[in-house]
Parts: C-alpha cells; structure tokens; sequence
C-alpha cells in the first residue's frame, strides 16, 4: 500500500511538472513577419520583432486616455524615425486619469 502511494505520489508530481513546462510554450509568440514599413510608424507585437533592430525606447505620460497615450507614443516613434513600435504597457495606476506608457522602437 505505501509503495502504490509513493508511485502514485511520483506520478503526479510528474504530471504536474510536464504541465508547468508545456505552459511555458504558450508564453512564446508564433514569429510572424511585421508589416511592410510606411511613411508612419505601426504598433507590432512581440511576435513580429524578432527580425527588427531596436533603435530605442520611449515613453509617454498624458492626462486623458489609454488612446491619448498611445498617439503619442506613435508621434515619439514618428519623430524618431522608427518604423514600428512595440507598447510594452500602458497604465494609470499612479495617478488616475494620467496615462503612462512605454515603448520600444525599431527600424
């Protein structure tokens, strides 16, 4: 009986363990290729950056909203003459209805 419990035991903790790993694939983007560049900025995903080259990162604090952050992280990634962006996040947990965000750029 405790022999069935110690396998029974391993086998779980097995199971478990083969579920944390498989999880972790999830986290991973399907690579993906980003769109052609334009006379703009785009937003990509994390997915599409793989084959990018980082310029740098900018970051944007506004009184508004989440949309008025991100036109201006847009206007930043314009000015600096990035070709895509990629918004890391966009918050008002500090002070609400003040809007932060970061980004980074690429060419």
């Amino acid at each position: 009986m405790k022999h069935c419990l110690s396998l029974l035991q391993r086998g779980l903790s097995t199971l478990l363990l083969l579920s944390a790993l498989s999880a972790c694939s999830i986290l991973q983007p399907t690579p993906m290729p980003p769109p052609a560049p334009t006379s703009k900025a785009q937003e990509v995903v994390r997915g599409q950056t793989a084959t990018l080259t980082k310029i740098g990162n900018v970051s944007a604090r506004v009184s508004g909203s989440p949309m008025d952050v991100e036109a201006a992280i847009r206007h930043k990634a314009d000015a600096a003459g990035a070709h895509y962006y990629l918004i890391l996040y966009v918050s008002d947990q500090i002070v609400p209805g003040r809007w932060s965000a970061e980004a980074i750029l690429y060419r």
